[in-house]
């Protein structure tokens, strides 16, 4: 951030403002887990079918974040959120015209390109916003609302609407309206271009996947996001049929303890990468994976006692999500320029949504297909493991860059 140029009034309609366009974004993309069971019967499809359309939501997505986060270093911020959100909002609505597999995985791939074009563009504006000293904070804060709405409260609410709508089909188009009238919202505030950097630096010139791989935290955040995103995403992708398939449990039931996962994720995702900022970016997210971990092998013992599964994604979550916004957010800024700090953090993410969110859960579907939906928890201790390893002796504790 330029000297003087901290704006209070701004930081606080910035955050809010990205904080509600995260909300959409991982409302619109999840909402069709606690569906699926539901959309299986009717549709014919398998397991492996449910991983694919993670898969390729977040292959595109990942697609989306590299591209996007390019271009808004180069030309600028407000241009891709505003379309960005209001192409997924679109096309979140579409989902519900789908009539099978070829058509779900068709939409949802173009819905991919625009959510992920949203998330390192919306992370940045909150980077470039802030008062220094409260960049984490604000990224936690950013993201919180997405948590409790689109993992806690997510399922309730399309448990909820399937009572009230004629079929699963509206509530894609009712979830889709919010969206449409964030970007018109959006397209007012927001400020243009980016006030983090000299006008020296915002050159094409200036701005490229080289000069962010130069950062050695860039490589490592990258490779942690792919694990991170393989626990998250293979456990929120199959978690409902675990719930309901293996242990037995009601769609109303199965609501409530997935209900776990958003509160968890919310809270998570607020404290976190708060408490970073008093004591390292580094040392809290190690603390936070083991106790992860922990969480999964307890849940791995849980019958169908669904208060103590509440308690175990709570906790798994709280942990797995405030990891990911502490690397994709204040983590991976303080590791580089201002001037490429999209770039990086697309980079970051995107990697991690190809690899740990596409080939993660199509992988997993396979393998719960062939050993039994219960593999999955398996497979998300094994990614943790393998982040644990590469968070500590991968990633360096950042000394971030002049901003102010």
């Amino acid at each position: 951030m330029l000297a003087g140029s901290w704006d209070k009034s701004y930081e606080r309609k910035a955050v809010s403002l990205m904080a509600i366009g995260f909300v959409l974004v991982v409302l619109d993309r999840f909402i069709i887990n606690p569906l699926f069971p539901i959309m299986q019967r009717e549709l014919g499809l398998s397991y492996r079918n449910l991983g694919l359309i993670s898969a390729v939501v977040a292959l595109t997505w990942g697609v989306g974040s590299i591209g996007s986060g390019l271009i808004s270093d180069r030309w600028g911020r407000k241009p891709v959120i505003v379309s960005a959100v209001f192409a997924f909002s679109l096309l979140a609505a579409a989902t519900g015209l789908a009539t099978g597999l070829l058509g779900l995985v068709a939409i949802r791939a173009v819905m991919g390109l625009a959510e992920g074009s949203y998330a390192p563009s919306s992370v940045v504006v909150i980077a470039e916003a802030s008062k220094p000293g409260r960049v984490g904070l604000n990224m936690g804060l950013q993201q919180t609302g997405a948590m409790l709405v689109g993992f806690g409260l997510g399922p309730v609410i399309a448990v909820g609407l399937l009572k009230v709508l004629p079929s699963w089909h509206w509530v894609f188009a009712v979830v889709a309206v919010p969206g449409v009238i964030a970007a018109a919202v959006m397209m007012k505030v927001l400020r243009s271009g980016s006030r983090a950097v000299e006008p020296a630096q915002e050159t094409p010139d200036a701005v490229g996947f080289r000069q962010v791989l130069r950062h050695r935290n860039v490589i490592f955040n990258a490779i942690g996001m792919c694990l991170y995103l393989t626990s998250l995403l293979t456990l929120t992708a199959f978690m409902p049929n675990y719930l309901t398939d293996h242990l037995g449990l009601d769609l109303d039931r199965m609501g409530g303890v997935l209900s776990g996962q958003g509160v968890g994720s919310a809270l998570g995702m607020a404290a976190l990468p708060a408490i970073s900022d008093r004591f390292g970016r580094k040392p809290v997210m190690i603390v936070a994976l083991i106790v992860e971990f922990l969480a999964l092998w307890a849940l791995m013992g849980i019958g169908a006692d669904a208060v103590a599964l509440f308690v175990a994604l709570f906790v798994a979550t709280f942990m797995n999500f405030g990891v990911v916004g502490i690397n994709m957010g204040p983590l991976t800024t303080d590791s580089v320029p201002a001037a490429v700090a999209a770039t990086a953090t697309g980079l970051v993410i995107g990697v991690g949504e190809i690899f740990g969110g596409a080939l993660a859960p199509a992988i997993a579907g396979g393998v719960a297909d062939a050993m039994g939906i219960a593999v999955v928890i398996k497979i998300a201790l094994a990614a943790v493991v393998l982040a644990l390893v590469n968070l500590v002796f991968g990633v360096r504790e950042p000394k971030p860059f002049a901003r102010s």
